[in-house]
């Protein structure tokens, strides 16, 4: 198709289309492992443009690929025509109905989102799927999501009430709950709506279709059932063999796909609120089988939630930052560990059902261990067994946990013999599977360990999906429990459902869509499952030379390849955590973690240029990253962007050249030295228009002045006498920020360690490189780190730690030094005992160093930002410990991202808007909402001058608080 169409159709909606090669790739995968580049992207505004979209598809023969979050594992949003983005404008509630609990949203609202809104009445929406936080009410509609609640609150389907929507000929449309009569009243309406009852009355009236519905469907007790279209919910009706009197045809839908009409408006069923007391007894196993078996059990209890995590899942966890600390509960290296909730309304009754779920399983011989989990520590657990989708994704290599059978549902009493049958499967096939997520559902999440990259591989994909899917059809389950057909499991419906029930499915598909305009190769007329993969099938494997050593991924394309699509960075600001700020500012999917991460991906394997990193599409994507380090840890893969962006930069540059501006921000404490003879004039001539428009800076923002005098110029004026009977002796890393810049805070670091009995050394050394590393003059950079391994690996240890101010600084020597440095074993030992002044205090204070008697008694309230590099590398937790030393300060960690002043950044004139829009996000609207009395606490130097620029809030390094607090 030629662009020219595609460009008047753009101008032609209040919203976007984008065909450029970076959206189209962008966008050609979800979190299944199938590839298809698009033909464009659009984002629609309106519903008028919903429509413009469908009648340009039917007028030009494409499909309309209906995307949210893009987090389907099957392939859903996968496709060659255009892929229509509802994630970003239809976000609204249309209608709430409190007493009746009923709530009527756009298909883009988040789930976790809307359940935010609806905690104050007492109500939430029950299906919880482990995308929560970023998936969407239309996608779960689209795919029937479920989740670990589905045992007590159902499926998705369960809970709507009705679509409104738009068919495929343009016409609006309103599928709700009907009496029989009006069903039938249906059939006689001149419009596409009228003969889609005509056909689905025809063909579901007759008794034939029925008994064959119900011989070859999966087993009605199996509430998980997401295989082809949901012809067997209209079988309850008195009109098609059944009973009940109203017969509501949004039930068929859910679980559609998106391949029969375009859902606008979805109205669903709200539940009240759990009771708010909650254990969770947690048994360990030396088995799945033997944990599948006490499922069984289990079950005969009242519980909220029954999941399970294998050996693999928990391995995972060691190496992941973020989980590492939530296997507080784990004894032994267990192979199978459940996760049983009951809750009520008081302790004493939760009490009571967990202590008898514990008996009755110890009766019966299951479980060597059986931990009860209490309060905020539930929500831990629950964050561990969510994280297991992306936590395979950190496999190191090519060997990967692939999506295909992960969610096969037959029924509980089966699901043992299921299990042991398929494990015979995996054996045969030297494949040991992953077990985990919803045991009490009759559905584990089972993955072979496969490496898609290899043709061998490939057939052994197909072979198992095979024998599985009869495997699955032998006890009359379903193949896909929760996650949908999409790609993967579409071409088996036949097997799973019979052939003449799939003629049934195909000919309503045409009733409802006869151009085949909705998501083309979804349920029926399918996509083969083993064409179309994320990677070209026995390709010889791109060679990439890089400055950074990424040889722990084994590689920075293996890093990018690790992204799954999982969409973590997509979560929204109200859940927390950092991750992604850029997309948080704009919404937009080139600005998440995923879409670095395909981009660099695609970049790195396609390019046909000498070097690699030549790209304008990378340079586009890259543009807004903030260099946070959120996807180092947030990230339940792990994929650094930060680093990798560093790594494009220099070899971008080395191609390209480098710009004035990086330059001289890169050389910063250079120029800041020579400035400093004159810090005066120096102060007063770069904050002039003039500099500001040379620089690049946005006018908006002051550039940061320097002290009087740098702090190593004050240290030689003012040597340390040193303490006559030490309690330690630290060496301080007087980095480049806090020397030029914020010599008070050094000041101030200095006056607190000597008051509190330390004694501190300091030498001559080098920056710490970071405007380096965030410009990506790695050359540079790596010259640095390895003198200063040098020069400090020789006098650092557990005894003599190495301690700093400036959180990006002193934490570089824990994360880029490992990459960057010659010696990288010693910059591995030198990482153990290196720290930032918090953190140093903390665990001194832990130890009972500390004199808390030396501080104020006074009463303060402090709030605490914390620095990106310090939530991501280190930990908030630090300052909040030091803070709380004396004894009437009450401090509270604000559950704020990214400042957005990010380094230079925020500075940048073409970045200054999505700086603050970042600040805005979450960090403004708090510490605004702070009284004058109360202190902000924040580390980063950048943080600082973003949250004076943000809210004329003067915030502190928590240093200098102490030293306040020690002026008793």
């Amino acid at each position: 198709m030629s662009n020219n169409k595609l460009h008047n159709l753009h101008l032609s909606l209040e919203g976007e289309v984008h065909f450029d090669d970076l959206h189209k790739s962008i966008y050609a995968t979800d979190a299944s492992v199938y590839r298809k580049i698009p033909l464009a992207v659009a984002y629609p505004k309106t519903q008028e443009d919903l429509k413009k979209l469908i009648a340009f598809a039917n007028e030009n023969e494409v499909t309309l690929i209906p995307r949210t979050a893009g987090t389907s594992l099957a392939g859903q949003c996968v496709g060659e025509g255009i892929v229509v983005d509802v994630s970003k404008y239809f976000t609204n509630i249309l209608a709430f109905d409190e007493a009746n609990k009923t709530i009527t949203l756009e298909p883009g609202i988040i789930r976790d989102d809307l359940n935010r809104f609806l905690k104050p009445f007492k109500l939430f929406f029950g299906p919880n799927t482990s995308t929560s936080n970023r998936c969407m009410i239309g996608g779960m509609v689209g795919n029937n999501s479920s989740g670990s609640t589905s045992i007590r609150y159902g499926v998705t389907r369960d809970k709507v009430l009705a679509i409104t929507g738009i068919l495929s000929d343009g016409s609006d449309v309103h599928f709700g709950e009907l009496s029989s009569e009006a069903f039938k009243q249906k059939r006689f309406e001149p419009t596409l709506e009228g003969r889609i009852y005509k056909d689905l009355y025809n063909e579901l009236s007759n008794t034939a279709v029925q008994q064959e519905i119900k011989k070859e469907f999966p087993k009605a007790s199996i509430h998980r059932r997401n295989t082809g279209y949901a012809v067997d919910e209209f079988l309850s009706s008195e009109l098609f063999g059944g009973t009940e009197t109203t017969v509501n045809p949004a039930k068929f839908l859910s679980g559609s796909e998106g391949t029969l009409v375009f859902s606008t408006a979805i109205t669903v069923q709200l539940d009240d609120l759990p009771p708010p007391v909650s254990i969770m007894v947690c048994p360990h196993f030396t088995s799945v089988d033997a944990s599948l078996k006490a499922t069984v059990t289990a079950m005969k209890h009242r519980l909220f939630a029954c999941e399970l995590m294998d050996k693999v899942i928990l391995d995972c966890t060691k190496n992941n930052r973020e989980q590492a600390k939530n296997r507080f509960f784990l004894q032994g290296d267990p192979e199978a560990v459940l996760m049983l909730e009951v809750s009520a309304h008081t302790l004493e009754d939760a009490e009571r059902q967990a202590d008898a779920l514990i008996d009755d399983l110890k009766t019966h011989g299951h479980g060597y261990h059986h931990p009860k989990i209490y309060g905020a520590d539930i929500a831990k657990v629950h964050y561990l067994r969510k994280a297991g989708l992306g936590l395979l994704g950190n496999m190191v290599g090519d060997m990967k946990a692939v999506a295909c059978i992960e969610d096969t549902a037959v029924a509980l009493e089966d699901l043992p013999d299921y299990i042991e049958e398929f494990t015979a499967i995996m054996t045969k096939y030297q494949q040991e599977a992953v077990y985990y997520a919803h045991a009490g559902a009759g559905e584990l999440h089972l993955r072979p360990i496969l490496n898609l990259k290899k043709q061998a591989d490939v057939v052994l994909f197909r072979k198992i999906t095979t024998e599985t899917a009869e495997l699955v059809k032998k006890y009359q389950g379903s193949f896909s429990g929760e996650h949908g057909d999409g790609i993967v499991r579409a071409e088996f419906i036949p097997l799973m459902i019979g052939d003449k029930n799939y003629q049934l499915l195909r000919r309503l598909k045409k009733s409802f869509d006869p151009n085949n305009i909705f998501n083309k190769g979804k349920i029926t007329d399918a996509y083969a499952m083993d064409e179309n993969l994320r990677y070209t099938v026995d390709r010889e494997e791109p060679q990439i030379e890089t400055l950074q050593d990424f040889s722990d991924s084994e590689g920075i394309l293996k890093l990018a390849e690790k992204c799954n699509g999982s969409g973590d960075c997509r979560k929204s600001p109200e859940a927390g955590g950092t991750l992604c700020p850029s997309y948080r500012a704009t919404r937009n999917e080139k600005e998440t973690t995923r879409a670095r991460a395909n981009t660099l991906r695609e970049v790195l394997t396609n390019n046909t240029a000498k070097n690699k990193f030549d790209s304008k599409e990378l340079k586009q994507v890259l543009d807004l990253c903030l260099s946070c380090k959120a996807c180092a840890t947030e990230c339940p893969s792990n994929v650094d962007i930060a680093s990798m962006k560093a790594e494009f930069l220099y070899q971008y540059q080395e191609t390209n050249g480098y710009s004035f501006r990086s330059k001289l921000f890169a050389n910063n404490a250079k120029y800041n030295k020579l400035g400093s003879k004159f810090p005066g004039l120096t102060n007063f001539m770069t904050n002039t228009s003039i500099a500001k428009k040379i620089l690049g800076v946005a006018m908006q923002r002051e550039v940061p002045k320097l002290a009087k005098q740098p702090l190593d110029a004050w240290l030689r004026k003012h040597p340390r006498q040193g303490q006559k009977n030490p309690v330690k002796t630290v060496y301080l890393f007087n980095d480049e920020f806090t020397n030029f810049y914020d010599t008070e805070i050094g000041k101030d670091s200095i006056w607190v360690l000597e008051k509190l009995g330390y004694n501190i050394e300091t030498i001559a050394h080098e920056e710490s490189g970071r405007s380096y590393i965030s410009k990506g003059f790695l050359g540079e950079a790596k010259e640095i780190a390895t003198k200063n391994v040098a020069l400090f690996a020789p006098l650092i240890n557990e005894n003599t730690p190495l301690i700093g101010i400036e959180p990006s600084a002193i934490l570089s020597f824990r994360d880029e030094y490992l990459r960057l440095a010659d010696d990288k074993q010693a910059a591995q030992e030198l990482a153990k005992h290196t720290f930032t002044i918090e953190e140093f205090l903390a665990k001194e204070y832990d130890r009972g160093n500390i004199d808390t008697s030396l501080f104020t008694d006074a009463q303060r309230e402090l709030k605490i930002h914390g620095h990106c590099h310090q939530k991501a590398l280190s930990s908030t937790h630090a300052s909040f410990t030091v803070l709380n030393i004396p004894k009437n300060y009450k401090v509270t960690i604000m559950n704020t991202g990214c400042c957005g002043m990010a380094g230079s950044f925020g500075y940048e004139k073409e970045h200054y808007d999505v700086s603050m829009q970042v600040g805005e996000d979450t960090l403004f609207p708090k510490v605004r909402n702070c009284s004058d009395q109360t202190a902000i606490a924040a580390a980063g130097t950048s943080c600082r001058h973003q949250i004076y620029d943000g809210t004329k809030r003067l915030a502190q390094h928590p240093v200098s608080l102490l030293r306040e607090a020690l002026t008793k």
